[in-house]
């Protein structure tokens, strides 16, 4: 009989289970911490780290004897050991395929920023009619936008705001200087971005260089009073406590954040109770097309792997068999 199986580490969509069980039956592990996966591993084929918190460790690895694939729903794969994953020779699938659903979350939460929506919505809601004689908001046209990270998401940023009037700013070390006449945006240094961008979008993979991007430092060189929105990964700011000294400085005049430093956040944090702030869940990329994409890109290219055939998207090709 055979008793090979998939494990999940969080619920995934009907789609993905669909295409995986042409494999090997799908379990999902009833939590995500490595205690909890150790103890599944037996006669399984293919891991899906699903979740920020449902990684995949190195120890994982080495306890899975059978283990064949590793899959990511999602562009980022910071949460699997890749190093380990390599030295076993196991490939690591991921499907960065729902940039546009990051980049519309990214616009949202910096319209809401402008334009004031909680402020005005509490304004309204709470009777308090008269205050709008002593607001005004804020603009997109004949303002800068800096973008940090211009790769699918960031560049899809860039379309979508371009028709706002912005002037665009992009920053991405690892993009080629050939590309950029097909971007709709100026490539600068980061110091040039950070000082005349009035809101910055960041965008960046989170690594060892990017780990921290956002310290007390780099606030300190951006315009008083800009807007900062992280739709990326948490790490790339240093920590809840340079965004909050920095909105009681006002040398930030709001953030928005999807991406927090530890997930889920400290919501007892100082930096939650200041109005400035505007969040969600890690969910703006959780959009129905995205994740449709997302799921079927994952689970095709893990089918792909186990079928002895080339997957899509790889994190690390150099283990495929040719």
């Amino acid at each position: 009989m055979n008793r090979s199986r998939i494990v999940s580490t969080a619920p995934i969509d009907r789609i993905a289970r669909d295409i995986l069980e042409q494999i090997a039956p799908v379990e999902i592990s009833p939590a995500p911490d490595e205690k909890t996966m150790l103890g599944m591993l037996e006669n399984t084929i293919a891991l899906v780290a699903r979740g920020v918190e449902g990684g995949v460790t190195g120890q994982m690895i080495r306890a899975c004897p059978t283990l064949r694939v590793i899959g990511r729903p999602g562009a980022g794969y910071d949460n699997v050991d890749v190093a380990t994953a390599t030295e076993h020779q196991i490939p690591v699938v991921y499907a960065p395929v729902a940039g546009f659903a990051v980049a519309e979350g990214a616009l949202a939460l910096l319209l809401t920023l402008v334009k004031k929506i909680p402020l005005c919505d509490s304004i309204v809601k709470s009777g308090q009619w008269k205050k709008r004689y002593e607001l005004t908001t804020g603009d997109m046209a004949e303002k800068t936008l800096g973008i940090i990270g211009c790769g699918r998401i960031g560049a899809r940023l860039a379309q979508l705001a371009q028709p706002f009037g912005l002037k665009i700013l992009g920053y991405d070390p690892c993009v080629s200087e050939s590309l950029f006449k097909d971007f709709v945006m100026e490539m600068v240094s980061l110091r040039k971005l950070l000082q005349e961008s009035d809101y910055i979008s960041i965008h960046v993979p989170l690594t060892r260089d990017t780990q921290g991007l956002i310290d007390k430092e780099s606030i300190a060189l951006m315009k008083r009073g800009a807007i900062l929105i992280n739709t990326a990964r948490g790490g790339v700011v240093k920590n809840l406590d340079v965004l909050a000294d920095a909105l009681e400085s006002g040398q930030l005049g709001a953030v928005g954040l999807d991406v927090f430093p530890v997930e889920p956040p400290d919501s007892t944090h100082r930096l939650f109770k200041d109005p400035r702030l505007v969040c969600a869940p890690h969910l703006l990329g959780v959009s129905d097309l995205a994740m449709d994409r997302i799921y079927r890109s994952m689970s095709q290219d893990m089918v792909a792997v186990l079928g002895g055939k080339q997957p899509k998207y790889c994190v690390n090709p150099q283990v495929l068999k040719q």
